[in-house]
């Protein structure tokens, strides 16, 4: 009760603001604008999330026509479809880096807004694949004249460094569980295996063959004829202009002209005339009333959001990073089950895998929130190997069609560099007490022992994960073993194979988590607990990975964009890995030679 005066003070003081300002923003009123601009770049969050009241700094500041989150975009598009003086928006795209889930729910909130008799206008100067479904979904597509659509689908490309180690005397041994977990290919084989590559081909095709129906249904040309334009990319704006791809070519300063917002004398638009796109908080400027957002009296539902993102590892960390500590995820789902005031939890994962013991705490930790309140696991990017295995313990699985689901298996292994040493002229001798002890050791290989004590510790842990999986989906160990051994799926497979319950846009999974909380349906907040450990280096961690209790790693989490990327995972940073092969080699040169 002590709260309600401080907000009828702070509501009143809201209404004197509103007032007082309402006759300036009536006399602005005349040049409200047609148009309103905004500019996507970037990968937006789905919500805003919560700031810290007080901050040292740190970031750059958005532009003012930046999109910050979809849920304030769709709050603005909402908004100026009720203004009947507007006729749309124009949204400049640069730089766009969104997950097709994300994609989707953006493209949704266009559709809604051209539903009710606005326009939409897009413009960009260089738009890649992956980011013209946007540009094109659209009343009308525009680029610069001087600009580029780079529309030539979809490549990724599949690295194996076995031949290259070799050569400076390093031999990687690794033990694997199921001849799908491909991981350590990256450093044994010589030559892309014929698994990875049908594993990369079939996530291709899903992506290629969704880029074309989206162009063919925007564009109003045939699937054939979609495929014929994307192989004669890419394209200069004139060309993408004559290829029907693009409506117009535009200067960004012409904008205005184009879209009629400069009065012409005589036909001819003046030369000193400096109309310009007004984006979202100039507009509200010139609106007598705009939306106020009233302390409320009583506070909306909470929802809570405990991501899990990057690679799964042991220990703690609160720094910014592609690393997810069992710590920092075990306290943020035990402080989101203490708060009162969130009903339910949304368990967002977008983690290739990693450490097989951290993975299993947070199991263990979701299973026994899951008893307290409902949790649902949601995935629009990564969710495989030891991510998969946290998602077990919430009580439904959400997943985006596109999304890289599974690689249910385990490796393990180390780097034998006694080749590197014995060119170097290091000796080293392992001297050992225990049959085992020296297991870890980078300057020999396995012994038969070891390998065999290894590979039981392996089938332990596979047999393992098999029994989580098993339980979680109410299946047997058996039909879990014959969807298992490493296979990677797309959201839209992984359902049909009943890893997944459901398919889904990350609003969807929330609000279905609110509703099992029988929270009913309406506005909600969304709290984040939990935060992303400091960056680590895969080097090391495949280096002291000699244990399967430390690794459990998907082996594709592919950025398949127009241009080739290295492709093992997504987070597991091999430019780092090349870096490091290159320093060898520079070390190297004139004692080592290629055989």
């Amino acid at each position: 009760m002590l709260r309600l005066p401080f907000l009828a003070i702070a509501n009143l003081l809201l209404l004197l603001r509103t007032l007082l300002g309402a006759p300036f923003r009536m006399f602005a009123a005349g040049s409200r604008p047609a148009y309103v601009r905004f500019r996507l770049t970037g990968d937006p969050p789905y919500r805003e999330q919560r700031k810290p009241r007080f901050s040292l700094g740190g970031g750059s500041k958005p532009e003012p026509a930046d999109v910050t989150s979809l849920e304030k975009f769709g709050e603005a598009l909402r908004l100026l479809a009720r203004d009947a003086k507007v006729k749309g928006v124009v949204l400049e795209v640069e730089g766009l880096g969104l997950p097709p889930a994300k994609r989707d729910a953006l493209l949704a909130l266009l559709a809604e807004f051209r539903a009710a008799g606005k326009r939409v206008v897009t413009w960009a100067v260089m738009v890649d694949t992956d980011s013209y479904p946007v540009l094109c979904a659209a009343d009308e597509v525009l680029l610069a004249p001087m600009g580029r659509l780079e529309l030539v689908g979809y490549a990724a490309e599949s690295t194996a460094l076995g031949e290259g180690l070799s050569r400076i005397g390093i031999r990687p041994q690794f033990i694997r569980r199921g001849d799908y977990k491909t991981a350590p290919e990256l450093f044994t084989h010589p030559e892309v295996s014929d698994i990875q590559r049908r594993t990369v081909e079939s996530f291709l095709d899903e992506r290629y063959a969704a880029l074309v129906e989206a162009v063919s249904a925007a564009r109003k040309k045939t699937p054939e004829e979609v495929r014929a334009l994307i192989d004669q990319g890419p394209y200069s704006a004139q060309r993408a202009k004559a290829a029907g791809l693009v409506d117009g070519l535009v200067s960004e300063v012409d904008l205005p002209l184009h879209l009629g917002m400069v009065e012409k004398k005589d036909g001819v638009a003046p030369e000193d005339d400096d109309t310009e796109l007004e984006p979202m908080e100039m507009y509200l400027e010139t609106v007598p009333f705009p939306p106020v957002k009233w302390r409320r009296w009583k506070r909306k539902p909470r929802l809570a959001f405990v991501p899990v993102s990057g690679m799964i590892v042991p220990g703690s960390g609160n720094a910014g990073g592609r690393f997810a500590t069992s710590d920092a995820v075990v306290k943020g789902l035990r402080a989101a089950a203490r708060d009162k005031r969130s009903k339910a939890i949304l368990l967002y994962v977008n983690s290739p895998g990693g450490a097989a013991i951290a993975s299993e705490q947070i199991l263990e930790v979701v299973q026994r929130v899951a008893k307290k309140k409902p949790v649902i696991a949601y995935m629009d990017r990564v969710c495989a190997s030891a991510g998969y295995m946290v998602a077990l313990g919430a009580k439904e699985l959400w997943s985006a069609p596109h999304a890289v689901v599974g690689s249910i298996g385990v490796f393990a292994g180390k780097f034998d560099t006694s080749g590197l040493m014995q060119q170097l002229g290091i000796h080293k001798t392992v001297i050992t007490r225990g049959a085992n002890a020296g297991l870890l050791s980078f300057s020999r290989s396995f012994t038969e022992g070891e390998r065999a004590a290894l590979e039981a510790d392996i089938e332990e842990m596979y047999q393992s994960f098999l029994g989580h999986v098993a339980k979680a989906r109410g299946r047997t160990k058996e039909e879990i073993h014959a969807l298992a051994e490493g296979r990677v799926y797309s959201g839209l497979r992984a359902k049909d194979a009943g890893l997944v319950d459901k398919l889904g846009g990350f609003e969807e999974a929330c609000r279905y988590a609110l509703s099992l909380a029988k929270v009913a349906p309406g506005d909600f907040e969304l709290k984040s607990y939990g935060a992303p450990a400091p960056r680590m280096s895969l080097l090391k961690l495949l280096m002291g990975a000699a244990h399967p209790a430390t690794y459990a790693l998907c082996p594709v989490s592919w950025d398949l964009s127009g241009d080739a990327k290295e492709t093992l995972v997504s987070l597991a940073d091999e430019p780092e890995v090349d870096s490091w092969l290159r320093r060898f080699a520079h070390k190297l040169r004139g004692t080592v030679r290629a055989p």
